[in-house]
């Protein structure tokens, strides 16, 4: 039986590698920082590692679609600084304590609708999603400081500023719910068929569409929940600070895109899953984490990234090269 077990183990993790990088580098940092497993340092892991990883859940059906999108960072400064700014509303002081509600679904609604925008521009002009998201990060990040004019927004809600550092038992709420919508979205990918949709388009998109897949329509799908993640992250992000500011989430687009890589999704389409995901934002907030309190300076941490992005690319790339030589058995 323990036979069994261990196989089953050492297959998961060779379908998932980036556990094994997960271990190593929680192993380093255990030893080489300090107060690495103090409680609240814990916590701040698992508080950042839960906003890139809100991001990454929508970004990672997205990808396996053979898509991309670029303006998850821009679209997460939009939904928090709308959200943020209709808590102070005039018109809406009818509403009482209810303007919260209103201003927290009109967030999530924007970053929905630049999501399916973002997506039915893709399918009805042809257009690689490369180029189209790129003009929507510029044009939406241009738009987010029109809208607030260079400045920064309060939140005049005190439920809305202690959200993001309330806790449900000894876990953050944010990490909770963070953990709660990935299991959502592993269950989406793995048990639905929407999912295995998702997985065919990714993987040879003529074919899908032989097989009576709405391709078109099904990107926009997964567009716009990559959009509602990245809105959602958004509010998470503003409820920690108590505010919003104009360059919220910039570079975050990267940052999405590194744990999703390093957890195994290909930047091709047709391959990925939430558990690598999660592995890949786990070793990035352990990183970004442990060279902080090793007080490494910031931009160090963006070169080790980037040679592991890399390294990893390259590796994958040779790999896949290795399977296309190798004779059909």
């Amino acid at each position: 039986m323990s036979d069994i077990k261990n196989n089953s183990f050492v297959r998961w993790l060779s379908r998932n590698p980036i556990w094994g990088f997960v271990v190593i580098v929680f192993v380093f940092f255990s030893f080489a920082a300090d107060h690495f497993f103090a409680l609240q340092n814990v916590e701040n892991i698992l508080v950042q590692a839960s906003t890139i990883g809100l991001i990454a859940l929508g970004l990672t059906l997205v990808m396996i679609n053979g898509n991309i999108d670029l303006s998850v960072g821009a679209i997460l400064a939009l939904a928090a600084t709308v959200t943020v700014d209709m808590q102070g509303w005039e018109t809406l002081a009818f509403l009482g304590d209810w303007v919260l509600l209103v201003a927290v679904l009109a967030g999530l609604l924007c970053g929905t609708l630049l999501g399916g925008l973002n997506g039915l521009i893709v399918w009805k002009t042809g257009v690689d999603s490369f180029i189209v998201t790129l003009g929507a990060m510029l044009g939406i990040r241009g738009l987010v400081f029109v809208y607030t004019r260079e400045q920064s927004f309060y939140a005049s809600s005190f439920a809305y500023s202690d959200f993001g550092s309330s806790s449900i038992g000894p876990l953050p709420t944010l990490a909770v719910l963070f953990i709660a919508c990935a299991i959502v979205i592993h269950v989406l990918l793995s048990r639905t068929v929407h999912g295995r949709n998702t997985y065919a388009v990714g993987g040879n998109r003529e074919a899908a569409v032989n097989a009576g897949i709405r391709v078109g329509p099904h990107m926009v799908v997964n567009f716009m929940i990559g959009g509602f993640f990245a809105a959602l992250a958004g509010l998470a992000l503003s409820t920690q600070m108590g505010a919003s500011t104009p360059n919220m989430g910039r570079e975050y687009e990267l940052w999405t895109i590194t744990a999703i890589v390093l957890g195994g999704t290909k930047l091709t389409g047709g391959s990925g899953s939430i558990v690598g995901t999660l592995g890949g934002v786990l070793a990035i907030s352990i990183l970004r984490n442990g060279m902080n309190l090793m007080q490494v300076p910031s931009f160090y941490v963006l070169v080790v990234l980037g040679v592991i992005l890399i390294a990893v690319l390259a590796l994958d790339k040779h790999l896949n090269r290795r399977t296309a030589q190798e004779p059909a058995l």
